[in-house]
């Protein structure tokens, strides 16, 4: 894997900065040592990006489509090593990357291959009876994207898809640590036929790298996936050109569990919610709230479910959770576990950092957690880590008013077997996507994006079209007079 650090106007480049090691969190060992960009890097590949701009902006739909088509046919030829090396820098089970980030990334490539050819927009009519009315749909230009660490291809997926299957042409930064798949897939889309300066990757540091894309004069638009404080800074810098921004931000997603849910179903979903990833999704399961008569047989079952959660090597079938992203992630997650207990909540499970093997890497056990206050940060803020806490609840309205109260709006689900209590969260949980009876399942037709401090914007989807597109009203005469009928009010008389 020749990979140099930069993909820029269709070839890999050293970039211009220092040189960084990226690391298996699973044992620190080195994966690829590559060289970081630096804001000289970013004026390149924008300029490229630019280049390339007019005339992908003119290919028909029908040779973007066939283009994406054939990157996905090489993504999916080389979808065993997308899925080792995409397990290797953020140490996701094999078994994760494997069924679940490589195929349903190529997934969004084909998806988006057949949104290329369909862009949506009010019907050509005579509104005024004088007029023809039509929509043109088109590209904005050169997009800066910055991509997370917890899901690098899906996110650069999620990112380069819609924009260029739109007309545009884009400059991602994956993030630093995990940069690897997002190279590769900038490699097949070049060997796919999509034009050179079309996509661009960037490998560096946000401080830098980040903010010299975000402020770029000749980027038209941001898009970008992170945190929420983050998010702040991209939108206070994309207003010195006044940019068009998406943010998909932090996500603190309640799980609320009625009194006729299916116990063994819903303990199944959320641990299953709660541990996807080892915790590092915006949408995982974190906050469980659940009616009181089902509280302590929920506790116990979820309790048994974490307890057979295999701890592991990432790159062995069997294991179902692996380190998170670094020491001081795993650090930062204990700090929140631990200030919870000081405050007086309990640990029925996990919480204890492991030893043995796993000591040399950032693992953190599955964690059940339960007694924390409403307010607590435990409960308020997201730790992005394994761990769940359990709250009681007495009336729907209790549990619904708990499960908004939090500055988050990203994700959410409710348990019940009842059809007008599942209508009624889904209507009034303040959320971007509700599941009933599961948690998790994302699709490539439908869109994903948040409400309150999660952000605003769509991925996936034809909805995600939207974000990547400006619209342009034309309206032509079709009466041929020289002199309108409106006229009269500007001048003159009927």
């Amino acid at each position: 894997m020749a990979l140099l650090g930069q993909f820029i106007d269709g070839q890999h480049e050293a970039g211009r900065g220092d040189r960084i090691d990226i690391l298996n969190p699973a044992d620190g060992s080195i994966v690829a040592t590559l060289g970081e960009a630096t804001p000289e890097d970013v004026d390149v590949a924008v300029a490229a990006a630019r280049r390339a701009f007019p005339a992908w902006a003119g290919a028909t739909p029908g040779e973007r489509s066939g283009a994406l088509m054939a990157m996905a046919d090489r993504m999916e030829a080389r979808a065993d090593e997308y899925a080792r090396v995409e397990s290797a820098q953020t140490g996701k089970p094999i078994k994760l990357t494997t069924e679940f980030d490589v195929p349903g990334s190529i997934d969004n490539v084909r998806f988006f291959a057949g949104a290329a050819r369909i862009l949506t927009g009010m019907a050509s009519a005579e509104y005024d009876g004088t007029h023809t009315s039509s929509i043109r749909r088109e590209p904005i230009g050169v997009v800066g994207s910055i991509a997370p660490w917890n899901y690098p291809l899906q996110m650069a997926m999620w990112k380069v898809l819609p924009a260029v299957a739109a007309g545009n042409t884009i400059v991602l930064k994956p993030a630093e640590l995990t940069p690897l798949t997002s190279l590769m897939v900038a490699e097949d889309a070049a060997a796919a036929g999509i034009p050179a300066g079309v996509i661009n990757v960037l490998t560096g540091p946000g401080r830098t790298v980040g903010e010299a894309l975000i402020s770029h004069p000749d980027v038209a638009m941001v898009s970008f996936t992170g945190s929420t404080p983050v998010g702040r800074r991209v939108m206070e810098l994309a207003t010195g050109t006044v940019k068009r921004v998406h943010l998909e931000l932090g996500g603190k997603a309640p799980f609320v569990v009625f009194d006729d849910a299916d116990l063994d179903a819903a303990a199944n979903g959320a641990v299953a919610g709660a541990l996807i990833n080892t915790g590092q999704d915006c949408t995982a399961a974190t906050r469980a709230y659940v009616q009181r008569p089902h509280l302590e047989a929920f506790v116990e079952k979820v309790a048994a479910i974490m307890d057979t959660v295999r701890l592991g090597d990432p790159s062995d079938p069997s294991t179902d959770q692996g380190p998170l992203i670094s020491m001081r992630q795993r650090d930062s997650v204990d700090g929140y576990v631990q200030q919870a207990v000081a405050a007086g909540a309990t640990v029925v499970c996990g919480g204890v950092l492991p030893g043995g093997d796993l000591a040399e890497g950032s693992y953190y056990p599955p964690t059940l957690v339960v007694g924390a206050a409403q307010d607590s940060q435990i409960v308020q803020e997201e730790l992005f880590g394994p761990v769940l806490v359990v709250l009681p609840f007495d009336s729907d309205d209790e549990g619904i008013a708990l499960a908004n109260d939090v500055r988050f709006g990203l994700a959410a689900s409710a348990w019940t077997t009842n059809t007008f209590r599942a209508q009624r969260a889904s209507r009034e949980i303040a959320a971007g996507c509700v599941w009933i009876n599961d948690h998790i399942p994302i699709v490539s037709e439908m869109p994903h994006g948040g409400y309150k401090a999660s952000g605003f914007g769509k991925d996936m989807s034809l909805y995600s079209l939207e974000e990547y597109t400006n619209i342009k009203h034309v309206s032509a005469d079709i009466t041929g007079e020289v002199r309108k009928d409106w006229h009269r009010t500007i001048f003159g008389d009927r």
